[in-house]
């Protein structure tokens, strides 16, 4: 039986109340004609969508463009000087050539690799950078695993790896730190550094001078985009990483399986292919066990590209640019504002804080990617998979967990080594409950959290309705983990310097 829903509208007074004190919200009301001409599933359902930093949401007409090309002609492999494949051949060049021209990237200065997604286009990095001894390898602590997977790359080739650590609570990257670790490279010596425009565990914007300062100091830099570009605008004009990868997915909605790697031309010569495959060679023998690989992006695409897909993402990239990026990111900005600070006043009865937000309390360098855990009035944690079961029953989709992201986790809570490895000691069968457990017996930490992320059809009416169920969580205490607690009001003297 399904679960009874609170009323669909916000309060007129609420609403009344947040467009006067998010004026610029007004100027967004564009979106609200789309999500109702494109995104009418959502409304329809009573579905509030808050998973947006997990993957994007596609509009109706996406799917219709893309399903009209495909019935009006035939397409082949494009391994083939047929007519059928000359026509997929043009199609998934115009669309390399339009992706290059939506993040202002030059054909002369940029070169673009379709992948399968964001993580193969890092594992292309990891596994062709020229990494060895006498090297090294700096990331941050926020990052995705996708990009902590490349320091296997790195270590099996020699080469140092560092992490770069956060500042708490904000979870910004310690610029003096970084600086420190960025002085160790020998420029002689190829050097990499990884880290994410936007970090999809707290929504952190990271400063991307560093691409500059970095590569000022012998690196070469690798910017994960994939959180960021979905809400903001990239120009490769003005900056200059030389590895950029992306997933259209989380932009867009539609289609999956395909990503992207934007390589810098002088960049493109550091990367060795460990290996050849179908699609990246102009010559292979056999019998002379030799092979010449292909030039620029053919010699990375491994086997047949998703030919049939690809055309979709020149789609997806004009309807982005149709709503217009800046349009996007001052919406998300007005409800992350309003959200942040609704979360943050929540009190049970006896005045302890409900919400312990990870990350900038202001929308001041972050974006709509909110992640929070909540507590119960003696300050015990209550089991953020609870949350997500019940934000289900309400027909609220949102994320638990640590989001392939363990080192801002571990920032976050102030885990430490030796707690990690206290978990790696039980072997094969850790689980995350049984971490939960053994971090509880180490001092009352925890592991893990709530995701709620914003993006391109957000509205007030999502936030609200957000903003209610958790209020519903006032004064509740059996929903915890075990005895696992935390002092929120600690939490109160970060946030509010009382």
């Amino acid at each position: 039986m399904e679960s009874p829903l609170p009323d669909e509208a916000p309060e007129p007074a609420a609403y009344a109340e947040f467009l006067e004190t998010d004026a610029e919200y007004s100027s967004t009301v564009t979106l609200d004609a789309l999500r109702a001409s494109d995104y009418g599933r959502l409304d329809a359902q009573r579905h509030v969508y808050l998973d947006y930093t997990g993957g994007g949401l596609y509009a109706e007409s996406q799917v219709r463009s893309h399903g009209e090309l495909l019935n009006r002609q035939v397409f082949g492999n494009p391994h083939s000087g047929s007519l059928s494949s000359a026509a997929t051949t043009h199609l998934v060049e115009q669309a390399r050539r339009y992706v290059l021209a939506y993040f202002n990237a030059s054909p002369d200065d940029y070169t673009a690799v379709f992948t399968l997604n964001a993580t193969g286009a890092l594992k292309l990095v990891g596994e062709s950078y020229q990494f060895g001894p006498g090297g090294r390898y700096l990331l941050t602590f926020d990052n995705h695993n996708s990009v902590n997977g490349i320091r296997e790359f790195a270590r099996a080739k020699g080469a140092a790896v560092d992490y770069a650590p956060l500042t708490v609570p904000d979870l910004r990257i310690d610029r003096p730190r970084m600086e420190a670790l960025l002085d160790q490279a020998d420029p002689a010596r190829p050097n990499l550094l990884a880290f994410p425009a936007q970090s999809n565990f707290s929504g952190v914007k990271h400063p991307l001078d560093l691409v500059d300062q970095a590569q000022a100091k012998g690196w070469d830099v690798l910017l994960d985009a994939a959180a960021f570009v979905a809400t903001n605008r990239l120009d490769l004009k003005a900056l200059h990483p030389d590895f950029v990868s992306i997933s259209f997915y989380k932009m867009f909605g539609y289609p999956t399986g395909v990503g992207c790697l934007l390589v810098r031309g002088a960049a493109l010569s550091k990367l060795t292919r460990p290996w050849f495959a179908g699609g990246t060679v102009n010559f292979v023998t056999v019998q002379g066990s030799r092979h010449i690989l292909a030039p620029r992006e053919a010699g990375f695409e491994d086997g047949t590209l998703n030919y049939s897909s690809i055309p979709a993402v020149e789609i997806g990239l004009r309807h982005l640019e149709r709503v217009g990026i800046d349009v996007i990111q001052t919406r998300v900005r007005c409800l992350t504002g309003w959200l942040l600070e609704k979360l943050l006043a929540l009190r049970h009865s006896n005045g302890r804080h409900m919400v312990r937000i990870y990350g900038p309390a202001t929308t001041a360098m972050r974006g709509g990617t909110l992640t929070f855990n909540l507590y119960d009035p003696e300050g015990h944690l209550l089991d953020y998979r609870r949350t997500e079961e019940l934000a289900t029953d309400q027909r609220i989709s949102l994320r638990t967990g640590c989001f392939c992201n363990p080192g801002a986790g571990e920032m976050a809570e102030g885990l430490t080594e030796s707690d990690m490895v206290a978990g790696l000691e039980e072997g094969g069968d850790m689980t995350m409950p049984r971490f939960l457990q053994i971090i509880q017996h180490r001092g009352g930490k925890s592991a893990g959290a709530t995701r709620a992320s914003l993006g391109l059809v957000s509205n007030f009416a999502d936030v609200y309705r957000f903003y209610r169920f958790v209020a519903d969580f006032r004064d509740q205490t059996r929903l915890t983990i075990g005895e696992v607690s935390f002092d929120i009001e600690s939490c109160r003297v970060i946030r509010d310097g009382s």
